[in-house]
């Protein structure tokens, strides 16, 4: 590897080696066996150890390899291949950082060796927080999201190690944006909302991978799976003051709401977003979300829909105004009947779009679900590998 020092390590053969163990008179025998050099190979070290975050490269002195196993302490395998030279191994994945291997060769002359080496531990290391979770059924808005602990400077030689299978071949991109958190963050979105009863699986092969500047190296892979269940949307219609429920594309039930006071920071959010959590009965404090000492209370069938305090839920207090006006701090408030029986039947993941006059805009990229905001090209323009956004 370029700037690397190759130390020689030069190992017992197994096989091959001194000369046959014939008759008692040996000597005219050996004398025409050819004694096989002893195999030496080396491994790419800085200074003592294998830099972490670069290929591990095996290189025989002389003759051919033919087989070069690399293995780590928990039986962990890097995959490799031999040049066609014959005398180069190089993993198709980096070493792992703090990780000790041993290495097995074998030339075409049937000897073989064996080495240890340890590659040197992460200064700083990156982890990843994944949605939805493993096994979990979701609704057809919601995206693959990944938020990095740490910033992620080389985003695209991320991306191209994070892998998306469908059980019909869904066409999708990844999109990188900040969090709302202010972490860096890529989401997986299909090209249109996903359907009922795909399987989905995500393989991130991140162990061993550099970050970038300020970001340090991933330590393990990641993976998750997950359903896409019954294809349910909320249609909220700031003008009607209606809630309309759809599934599978009939409506199921149509609930009269208030939504956020126009004209102000109590406005609702528009759009398409996706339900984010079912939260159930949780205190709400308007200073959190910076509109003083507003409200201070505790709030049945709460429903996320956005980072930034935008939630469905039950509201009682606000009954005179149901179907009639918008009178909330921003969220979509219904009866505490209707509000049980919509947190019943919602899931994770399903579509809310907010229609209508008197919302402060679209909810920004990165606040909750709201890539579905975006077309199919911009939102591809958000890939570090075919967009505009290359390294970010």
């Amino acid at each position: 590897m370029a700037g690397a020092a190759l130390l020689a390590a030069t190992l017992t053969a197994c096989s091959g080696g001194s000369g046959g163990s014939g008759g008692s008179d040996g000597g005219a025998g050996d004398a025409k066996m050819k004694k096989k050099p002893d195999m030496a190979v080396s491994v790419n070290l800085a200074g003592d150890q294998v830099k972490a975050g670069e290929p591990v490269k095996v290189t025989l002195a002389e003759g051919k390899l033919s087989e070069v196993k690399v293995t780590d302490a928990k039986g962990g395998e890097l995959v490799g291949q031999i040049s066609p030279d014959g005398r180069t191994w190089t993993s198709e994945r980096n070493a792992a950082p703090g990780t000790e291997y041993k290495v097995e060769a074998r030339n075409t002359d049937s000897q073989s060796a064996s080495t240890r080496f340890k590659t040197s531990a992460a200064d700083k290391v990156n982890k990843v927080s994944i949605f939805p979770g493993k096994n979990s059924t979701v609704g057809v808005a919601q995206p693959i999201s990944l938020v990095f602990d740490n910033p992620v400077k080389n985003k695209a030689e991320v991306e191209k190690l994070l892998k998306v299978t469908t059980s019909n071949n869904t066409e999708g991109s990844w999109g990188w944006m900040t969090d709302y958190s202010g972490n860096d963050r890529v989401d997986w979105r299909p090209k249109e909302y996903w359907k009922s009863g795909t399987e989905v699986k995500v393989q991130m092969d991140l162990n061993g991978v550099n970050s970038g500047q300020g970001g340090g190296y991933f330590v393990r892979d990641y993976n998750t799976e997950f359903k896409i269940g019954k294809d349910r949307r909320l249609k909220v219609d700031l003008n009607t003051k209606q809630m309309t429920v759809t599934e599978d594309g009939q409506t199921v039930k149509t609930i009269p709401v208030s939504a956020g006071t126009p004209g102000g920071q109590k406005a609702s959010w528009s759009g398409k977003m996706a339900l984010m959590s079912k939260e159930g009965t949780i205190r709400m404090n308007s200073e959190t979300v910076g509109l003083g000492d507003a409200y201070d209370k505790m709030v049945k069938y709460s429903m996320r829909v956005t980072w930034s305090g935008m939630y469905i839920h039950a509201a009682p207090w606000n009954a005179g105004n149901f179907g009639r006006a918008n009178a909330s701090s921003g969220c979509v408030g219904m009866s505490d009947t209707n509000a049980a029986a919509l947190f019943g039947m919602a899931q994770v993941g399903d579509l809310v779009e907010v229609t209508g006059s008197g919302s402060k805009g679209d909810a920004k990229l990165g606040n909750g679900y709201t890539q579905w905001n975006l077309s199919w090209d911009q939102w591809k323009a958000k890939s570090a590998l075919t967009g505009a956004q290359q390294n970010g």
